[in-house]
């Protein structure tokens, strides 16, 4: 489902950017690949909408990132680490854990969009090849508190 990122061949720059503004970048990304994921299944604009929100969430990263996390080489880690840290509190009513993780997710799958697409295609690739979901099982689940990484 990552075809669309076969065919960039990233700009470079990520390691002119703060782990911040790689977060930002990843999040668009991320939600990108979730769109493009979920516009190939009818359905409303309001159905598709609420699929992809749901797993754009914090919750929905951490869990991805959680997923890859046995795939992960030391500069992808450090990526994670990286965003972590940088992240802060989070929203109110988030767990700064979950926040942590989202915002680490993030960064590295900003740095690899600029940097290393086809690698981002392949952790991409494996989020659905294992036949797992980052999704939330139920609205009421939240992911394990592991800061490992």
């Amino acid at each position: 489902m990552s075809d669309w990122i076969h065919g960039w061949t990233g700009t470079g720059g990520g390691d002119e950017l703060g782990p911040l503004q790689l977060a930002w970048l990843g999040d668009a990304v991320w939600e990108l690949h979730q769109r493009l994921r979920h516009c190939r299944s009818p359905g409303r604009a309001d159905v598709l909408h609420r699929a992809v929100v749901e797993q754009v969430c914090a919750d929905a990263q951490a869990r991805a990132l959680k997923q890859l996390e046995p795939l992960l080489d030391d500069r992808e880690r450090d990526l994670v680490r990286r965003g972590r840290n940088r992240a802060g509190r989070g929203p109110r009513r988030g767990d700064a854990a979950v926040y942590g993780m989202a915002t680490g997710f993030e960064t590295m799958v900003g740095w690899l969009f600029l940097n290393n697409p086809a690698r981002l295609a392949q952790l991409l690739d494996s989020l659905e090849s294992d036949g797992s979901d980052p999704s939330p099982p139920s609205a009421h689940t939240s992911v394990a508190h592991d800061t490992s990484l």
